[in-house]
């Protein structure tokens, strides 16, 4: 009965799995495209940590997408150094499962990939995403700036107008804050649906579209 509790509740710093001090670090390029997971990065490009359930699912939307440079699987959000999968699974790292997007921001903006986060995913649900439960599960966005922090931020604010709108009372769970560190995940995680097409995708979203220019509002 603890451990069943403990996955929907954050445990306490001082009782964090200890983790390593090496870190998981990915030994090939990105699958698709062929880029550096771990950089250095083009000039320019700017990253941002999105946790939407499995990570599988949501890392394979953010490739996808023009002005993506790279993207590549980790954990965020937690206590434990340098975690593997498995100990994430336990709900003792205080991790969640996080998507690593590289961008060009003349390319593509902060506002977009916030917009295509919030539609494909419930970030209403907590510690939870669909039939995927436990603290590894719950939605975030991890940013490098108190800016970017701030259109995070508004950005949450605008689909939780456009949720009441569509007539749905719950209140978005996602944990939004200026991101301390990630850890990268296991190799075969990586661009695990490029590699396994017919893998398991958590995806699904509220079916509520996301108004991305009031994102720009005060």
């Amino acid at each position: 009965m603890t451990m069943l509790t403990k996955k929907f509740a954050m445990p306490d710093p001082a009782e964090a799995l200890p983790g390593r001090a090496d870190a998981i670090e990915p030994s090939e390029a990105h699958f698709v495209n062929g880029h550096s997971l771990t950089g250095p990065y083009p000039d320019g490009t700017k990253t941002v940590l999105l946790g939407m359930g499995c990570f599988w699912g949501a890392e394979r939307i953010f490739w996808q997408l023009p002005g993506v440079h790279a993207t590549a699987v980790g954990y965020a959000g937690g206590f434990t150094p340098n975690p593997t999968y498995h100990e994430t699974c336990t709900g003792r790292t205080g991790h969640t499962e996080a998507v690593l997007v590289v961008y060009d921001p003349e390319t593509v903006t902060l506002e977009t990939l916030l917009k295509v986060f919030w539609e494909n995913h419930d970030p209403t649900q907590g510690m939870r995403q669909g039939n995927d439960t436990g603290t590894q599960y719950r939605s975030a966005i991890y940013v490098a700036s108190d800016d970017e922090l701030e259109i995070a931020e508004r950005s949450r604010g605008a689909y939780q107008d456009a949720l009441k709108g569509a007539g749905i009372a719950s209140t978005i769970t996602t944990e939004i804050k200026v991101l301390d560190q990630f850890y990268f995940a296991e190799d075969y995680h990586q661009q695990y649906l490029a590699k396994n097409p017919g893998g398991y995708c958590g995806i699904g979203g509220t079916g509520v579209a996301c108004p991305v220019g009031l994102h720009q509002g005060a």
